[in-house]
């Protein structure tokens, strides 16, 4: 399964990642919590949900989209059958992946209960287990591996790091390193401190997306302007969503325009955080063309435009997420 350094893993296989088009890097398909599936009041018709997510693919594509990239791992719903499908129906490229976390919504499996308190997996042991998922493809449970994942994405525990999430930080960051993949990173409490832990691994800075950072204490912190400085990805995912805890898209595109000015360009990565159909937990139903029908018009009504806009939009996610 090795690609080489143009390419893009795809559900479907490597592609040329000058294919991907515009693309939104933080969203998610089918969001099952885990468990959930079990549950006597949750269904999983899969004809249902095959049509509910490719309108939403048709509509994103219909309106500029190219490639959506599914980043929510391993064990909350991923079902590669079904992506590929929706990926040859529609045409829409899909990017999945491979990763775990934060430690709350790991399963036990993935601790040691023998001890008091239980001890996380060592960071060896995660990597191990994502590196396989793009060397070897990624596990349909019971049933067999698939195309190589994508993209290694982990997340931190809102309320600040604990053991096993840096075991999953560390983890990614040696997967990523190892397979030439690139690591997305949901941050807890302390978006440089959790970036400095992947880069103690030797990641490159430019390997590496951090997620979370239009959370308003984020943006207080002056946290996308310390993580651009540091050559990160500054990774803005909840475009739509206005809330006490987040932005709203006008103080958003403010912020992007901001960044611009500053000479980040090419360090900004957007999405909506969409869930294309939720189980087991409440979803975020705005369409992932939001980002193309709702903010770009505003980030150009701030003067974002032209190469700025392609470099945000195309170049910057085609970059992260190229092997190389």
């Amino acid at each position: 399964m090795s690609v080489n350094s143009t390419t893009v893993n795809t559900v479907l296989g490597p592609v040329p990642a000058d294919e991907l088009g515009v693309v939104s890097v933080h969203e998610a398909l089918l969001s099952v919590l885990p468990g959930a599936e079990h549950a006597f009041d949750i269904t999983l018709d899969r004809a249902g949900i095959f049509e509910t997510l490719a309108a939403k693919l048709r509509d994103f594509r219909a309106h500029g989209g190219g490639t959506i990239v599914d980043s929510t791992g391993m064990f909350h719903g991923r079902d590669l059958p079904l992506y590929e499908a929706l990926s040859r129906a529609t045409g829409v490229h899909i990017v999945a992946s491979t990763g775990q976390g934060p430690e709350e919504l790991l399963g036990g499996y993935f601790l040691t209960p023998q001890t008091n308190p239980p001890t996380p997996w060592p960071a060896e042991k995660f990597a191990d287990l994502f590196t396989r998922e793009i060397t070897e493809g990624m596990v349909v449970p019971r049933v067999e591996r698939r195309r190589p994942a994508g993209l290694v994405t982990t997340a931190v525990s809102r309320d600040g790091m604990t053991a096993t999430d840096e075991s999953l930080l560390r983890g990614a960051a040696r997967a990523a390193l190892a397979t030439g993949t690139a690591v997305s990173l949901r941050y807890g409490d302390d978006a440089a401190g959790e970036l400095d832990i992947v880069r103690d691994e030797k990641l490159p800075a430019d390997r590496i997306a951090v997620g979370g950072l239009d959370r308003k204490e984020a943006v207080d912190a002056g946290g996308p302007e310390k993580i651009a400085a540091r050559g990160s990805y500054v990774v803005l995912d909840h475009v739509g969503t206005e809330d006490a805890e987040h932005l709203t898209d006008d103080d958003r595109a403010d912020l992007v325009a901001d960044l611009v000015r500053a000479g980040y360009a090419d360090r900004i990565l957007l999405s909506v955080g969409a869930t294309g159909v939720a189980k087991g937990h409440p979803a975020n139903d705005l369409p992932y063309s939001h980002l193309l029908t709702a903010f770009v018009p505003l980030l150009t009504g701030r003067g974002v435009g032209g190469a700025d806009l392609d470099r945000i939009l195309r170049a910057n996610p085609r970059d992260l997420l190229a092997v190389r």
